[in-house]
C-alpha cells in the first residue's frame, strides 16, 4: 500500500500509533459505561471525561519536555508503562467501583497518553534521521507552501500515514469496543487496552526523543522556548487560535446530534449510529485524499477541509430525511479526515524540527480542551433552541473559521529555519 512508509522504523511508529489509538476506544467505551452503570449519573460521566482533559492538557507539555531532556532511551516506553499500569488500576475499580480514584487514574493515563502521541508525531516527522545522530541543521530556502524540501514532504507523508490509522480505528474502534465490552464486560475491556499500550511500549523501546539544547536544559527552559516560537510566529499563533475556534464549532454539534437523530429526524439509536459510521467512512475517504495529496499546498487543503465540515453541519440543519443527513455526514467526515493532518503538518513546517514534540503537544492539549467547551456550548445550544439550531450554528461558525483560514493561507507557510540553538539528538558518549 503506498501510504505505507517504507522505513521498518516509520512502521513501528505508525503501528504503535494506531494500536495505541485502537486500545483507547476499548478505555473509552469501557469507563463510560462503567461510570454511568455505576452512577447512573450523567453528571459523573461528564466528569469522567473532564478528568481526562483539563489536567492532562496541562501537563502533557511538560511531559513531552521532560522526557525531551532526557539522554537514555525508552521514554516513550515509560509513558505506555505508565499509561499500562493505570488502565490495569482501572480495571480493578470497574469491578470494585471507586469513583473518585478513577478519575485520578484517568487524569494520569490520559497525560501520559497526550504527551506519548505527541511525541510519536515528532519522531514520525524526523523520518529516519538517526535517533543518536548530531542531524544537520536544515534552513528552508522555499518561501510559499509550494516550495517543499525535503525534510517538510517526509513530514507530510509521515502525518498522511499516521492520519489513516487514526481514522481507521474512529470507523472501527467504537463498534469493536462496543461489542466487548457487552460481551465480555468493561474490565475485559480494559485489559485488552492495557495489553495494547505494552506492546506500543516494546515497538519502541529503541527510540530516544531526546532533543539537544544548549544552555539550560530544565523542563522550565524547553517550555520557555517553545513559547518563545510561538509569540515570534505569528501566523503560526494565527493559524493555532483559528483552528482553536474552529474545534469549539466542530464539537459543539455532538450533543445536539443524538438528539438531532432521535428527535429532529426519528430515526432512533440506530439513525445516530448509522450518522456515526458514515462519518466515520468519509474521515477514511479524507485520510487517503490527503495522503495522495502530501505534494499539494497545505493551505487550501487545511481550508477546504474545515469548509466540509461547515457545510456538513447546515446539511445536517436543512436535512429533511436520514438519508441526506448521511450524504451531509459522509462530507463532514471527509473534511476532518483532510483538515486535521493539514493542521498538523502546517504546525510541524512552521515550527523548527526541534520544537516538533513540544509543539505537537500544545496541539494536542488543544485538542482535550476545546471540546470541553464545545460540548458546553452545543449542549446550551440544544436546550435552548432546537436540535436543528445548533448544528447550524456549528455550521455557520466553521465557516466563519474558513475564512480566516483562506486569509491566513495567502500570507504562504514558508517552512521555518532550525533554531540554531537547538538540535536533534547527538550521539551519547561511548
Amino acid at each position: 500500500m503506498r501510504w505505507l512508509p517504507a522505513s521498518p522504523r516509520l512502521r513501528r511508529i505508525l503501528l504503535a500509533y494506531t494500536v495505541n489509538e485502537l486500545g483507547t476506544w476499548f478505555g473509552y467505551v469501557a469507563l463510560a459505561i462503567g461510570v454511568f452503570d455505576n452512577t447512573h449519573s450523567a453528571l459523573a460521566t461528564a466528569g469522567l471525561f473532564v478528568s481526562a482533559s483539563l489536567l492532562p492538557a496541562l501537563l502533557a507539555p511538560a511531559l513531552v519536555a521532560r522526557v525531551e531532556a532526557s539522554q537514555r532511551r525508552g521514554g516513550l516506553t515509560c509513558l505506555y508503562l505508565v499509561e499500562g499500569l493505570t488502565t490495569l488500576a482501572l480495571a480493578s475499580l470497574l469491578t470494585h467501583f471507586e469513583l473518585a480514584p478513577i478519575f485520578l487514574l484517568v487524569a494520569i493515563d490520559a497525560s501520559a497518553a497526550l504527551a506519548a502521541k505527541s511525541l510519536l508525531r515528532a519522531a514520525a516527522a524526523r523520518g529516519d534521521d538517526p535517533p543518536d545522530g548530531e542531524q544537520e541543521l536544515l534552513r528552508a530556502s522555499g518561501t510559499s507552501d509550494d516550495a517543499e524540501n525535503p525534510r517538510t514532504l517526509e513530514a507530510r507523508k509521515a502525518n498522511a500515514a499516521l492520519n489513516l490509522g487514526y481514522t481507521i480505528t474512529v470507523a472501527t474502534g467504537p463498534a469493536i469496543a462496543g461489542v466487548v465490552v457487552a460481551t465480555l464486560g468493561g474490565p475485559t475491556a480494559l485489559y485488552i487496552d492495557a495489553g495494547s499500550f505494552l506492546l506500543c511500549g516494546l515497538l519502541l523501546l529503541d527510540l530516544r526523543p531526546y532533543i539537544k539544547q544548549l544552555g539550560s536544559s530544565s523542563v522550565r527552559a524547553r517550555l520557555g522556548a517553545a513559547w518563545e516560537h510561538l509569540r515570534e510566529a505569528r501566523l503560526l499563533r494565527a493559524i493555532l487560535l483559528t483552528e482553536a475556534l474552529a474545534m469549539i464549532f466542530f464539537t459543539s454539534a455532538l450533543p445536539p446530534e443524538v438528539l438531532y437523530a432521535k428527535v429532529s429526524l426519528n430515526a432512533g439509536d440506530g439513525g445516530f449510529g448509522l450518522l456515526l459510521a458514515m462519518w466515520g467512512l468519509g474521515m477514511v475517504v479524507g485520510g487517503v485524499i490527503f495522503a495522495r495529496m502530501v505534494h499539494r499546498p497545505l493551505g487550501p487543503l487545511l481550508s477546504s477541509g474545515t469548509f466540509a465540515v461547515g457545510i456538513a453541519y447546515v446539511g445536517f440543519a436543512a436535512a429533511p430525511t436520514l438519508a441526506l443527513a448521511c450524504v451531509a455526514a459522509v462530507i463532514g467526515g471527509v473534511g476532518n479526515g483532510v483538515q486535521w493532518p493539514s493542521l498538523i503538518s502546517a504546525v510541524q513546517r512552521l515550527t523548527p524540527q526541534a520544537l516538533h514534540g513540544r509543539l505537537m503537544s500544545t496541539v494536542e492539549s488543544m485538542g482535550a480542551l476545546c471540546p470541553a467547551l464545545g460540548f458546553a456550548l452545543g449542549g446550551a445550544l440544544a436546550a435552548l433552541t432546537s436540535p436543528r439550531s445548533a448544528l447550524l450554528v456549528a455550521g455557520i461558525g466553521a465557516l466563519g473559521s474558513t475564512l480566516v483560514f483562506l486569509r491566513l493561507s495567502w500570507s504562504g507557510l514558508a517552512p521555518a529555519p532550525e533554531a540554531p540553538e537547538e538540535a536533534p539528538a547527538e550521539p551519547a558518549p561511548a
